[in-house]
């Protein structure tokens, strides 16, 4: 039992890192990008600026939604109930070789 929790420690820590630096990666990306742009065409600021903006909130959500993941992974871990209930299936089967 203590290696599937160790394992999802792990297994958060790994997607709420790898889903900072995507998203870091990719905000400045995007913001390099956006100054390209401006810089040869400064009179689309009004049309570049809302649409960055959108891409900068949705890869934003990636660590996000990675964070979300994790919390579930290190509170209500589904894999803690399988562990149970096989271990609870295991002392079944044993009691029923002792009573024969």
């Amino acid at each position: 039992m203590e290696s599937i929790i160790s394992f999802s420690a792990l297994a958060a820590g790994i997607m709420i890192g790898l889903g900072a630096l995507g998203a870091g990666v990719g905000i400045g990306i995007l913001g390099s990008k956006f100054l390209e742009g401006l810089a040869r065409q400064p009179e689309l600021a009004g049309v570049l600026t809302p649409r960055m903006f959108l891409m900068l909130g949705l890869t934003d959500a990636v660590p996000i939604i990675a964070i979300a993941f994790a919390a579930f992974l290190m509170f209500a871990n589904p894999f803690l109930g399988q562990y149970e209930g096989s271990e609870a299936a295991g002392a079944t089967e044993v009691s029923v070789q002792h009573e024969e």
